[in-house]
């Protein structure tokens, strides 16, 4: 996978959100502008490669061009806003986050939630 789904308004967001009830979901939040966010977008896309990654579902937001977005998903999820930020969601519900340099392939490959 080379290009990861963005999701770009509220509706997006929600409709993902409840796709979570069938299929766990990571969600990815990206700066567009910085360079740890470059390395660890780099992770989830190698995470995105794994036979792991084939029963999930993964997603990106852009927080600068997107940030009604980005906010939602703080508010939602009561998470402070980070970027890069990796957000594991499974029934709607966060079961775990990661931010800069915590978001690693081996990371999210151990965080990814039961289906």
């Amino acid at each position: 996978m080379s290009q990861l789904p963005l999701i770009t308004n509220i509706d997006m967001l929600k409709e993902i959100i409840q796709s979570s009830n069938q299929q766990s979901l990571l969600l990815f939040k990206h700066s567009t502008q910085c360079p740890i966010s470059a390395k660890a977008l780099e992770e989830v896309k190698k995470y995105s490669q794994t036979v792991d990654a084939k029963h999930v579902k993964i997603a990106m937001v852009h927080v600068i061009e997107d940030r009604p977005v980005s906010n939602e998903i703080a508010d939602y999820f009561e998470i402070k806003h980070e970027s890069p930020q990796a957000i594991w969601i499974k029934d709607g519900k966060a079961t775990w986050h990661a931010s800069h340099k915590d978001i690693t392939q081996e990371a999210l490959m151990g965080a990814k939630p039961e289906q």
